[in-house]
């Protein structure tokens, strides 16, 4: 509860400051953000499509906007996002597997794993191992090891992707597993950790 009431707070926020800025791209990709974390995707949406309009020149940096199209299944509007925006973030592993996974969804994972996207410095060690996981290169115990070893981020992340790779692969029950255990039990301050609830919560799993 505490959570949607910082959120519910956040909108309120947002809504003002669109009243008295009504040309501000920034306030609408903020307010698009809250409405996602809500769970509300097609408002979601509604913002960053007005965000663009208003500053074509932030459509490269709409990350934000692939995610809700994934969950509006709208995946091959979901596929052209995360391709535009590989062209400004090419080390990024997340916006490739994202890419991946609404390709997946499209014409199946064996064809998202043969157009799978190459990153090869992102930073962070567990998006590494993430990355190998999708192309195919490592396994799933390889990823929750590396989550282990990467503090409560790491943990998060290994769960949260292990579950999308799950879901991709239609294993229902694991996906469930592993996203509920990302929602539930590593709480992090973090974008995706929303997702991971939004994602429990569209889904209905407990």
């Amino acid at each position: 509860m505490f959570f949607a009431n910082s959120l519910e707070n956040q909108l309120q926020h947002w809504n003002h400051t669109i009243c008295s800025q009504p040309q501000n791209p920034n306030a609408y990709i903020r307010r698009g953000m809250i409405y996602f974390q809500l769970a509300k995707i097609d408002e979601s949406i509604q913002d960053f499509d007005t965000a663009e309009k208003l500053d074509p020149r932030v459509k490269p940096y709409l990350w934000q906007r692939g995610l809700s199209y994934y969950y509006a299944a709208r995946f091959s509007e979901g596929v052209q996002q995360f391709e535009i925006d590989l062209t400004v973030n090419a080390q990024d592993v997340e916006e490739t597997v994202w890419r991946y996974l609404c390709m997946a969804r499209l014409a199946g994972v064996a064809e998202a794993r043969n157009s799978l996207l190459t990153v090869k410095n992102d930073p962070r060690q567990i998006m590494q191992f993430v990355y190998d996981l999708y192309a195919g290169n490592c396994t799933p115990d390889d990823v929750l090891i590396a989550g282990q070893s990467d503090g409560e981020k790491g943990k998060f992340y290994s769960h949260l992707y292990l579950g999308l790779y799950y879901e991709a692969e239609n294993n229902f029950d694991l996906a469930q597993e592993y996203i509920v255990k990302a929602a539930d039990q590593y709480k992090i301050d973090d974008y995706m950790w929303y997702l991971s609830r939004v994602h429990k919560n569209l889904r209905e799993w407990s």
